[in-house]
């Protein structure tokens, strides 16, 4: 093995003899798990007042909050909720905590679930564009970067490429992001850009 794969930078040898930035680090993510968690808990109420304007089997998901520590390269916290998984029909909601990148809340629709909500999310367009949301524009849904060739503002294109968007493709997303940087307020602001989506479909 090339021994310079292996020689750390004066950066790394800093590091590796300091625990303290570990802990940090473990002190930020529990506390983005109670974050989540507190979400979690506002979004179950007030979908109560919901539960019998969407599909039952839908309705019926729990909540799960899943966590990682490589989405490219660095940690990360999801909360799904709605979450229905089904093959190739899906709707959800995600709430996302991404280290060193920001917090977003997600809509995804797949199947028999983007196909019913199309004339919704159409007729949003001038909403979404307001509210500053993205669409994806990405083959893959399982990306959730903000880079180049994944999300595009909605206010950067036409109702009619917004219609394309919607329209030519299998699945739907569309998000918002909130900078790291108003951690103290991003369970408010996560909750908003959910109950915004929630009314939109129940509309």
């Amino acid at each position: 093995m090339d021994k310079a794969k292996i020689r750390l930078s004066p950066k790394e040898a800093e590091l590796v003899i300091d625990a303290g930035w570990i802990l940090t680090k473990n002190d930020i993510m529990q506390k983005a798990g109670y974050l989540l968690a507190e979400l979690q808990s506002d979004q179950q109420q007030f979908l109560q007042s919901y539960l019998t304007l969407f599909p039952a089997e839908v309705m019926k998901t729990t909540p799960k909050i899943s966590k990682g520590e490589n989405y490219k390269g660095l940690p990360w916290l999801v909360l799904d909720y709605p979450r229905y998984f089904e093959k190739d029909h899906h709707f959800a909601i995600r709430s996302m905590f991404w280290w060193g990148n920001f917090f977003s809340c997600t809509l995804h629709l797949a199947g028999m679930y983007k196909k019913m909500y199309e004339p919704k999310i159409e007729a949003s367009f001038t909403r979404l564009k307001e509210e500053d949301f993205s669409i994806c524009i990405n083959d893959d849904k399982w990306e959730h970067h903000f880079e180049a060739g994944n999300y595009i503002p909605v206010k950067e294109i036409s109702p009619g490429n917004f219609r394309e968007y919607i329209t030519n493709k299998d699945f739907l997303k569309l998000a918002k992001t909130y900078p790291l940087a108003q951690w103290d307020c991003a369970g408010s602001l996560l909750f908003a850009s959910f109950s915004a989506m929630i009314k939109w479909l129940a509309d």
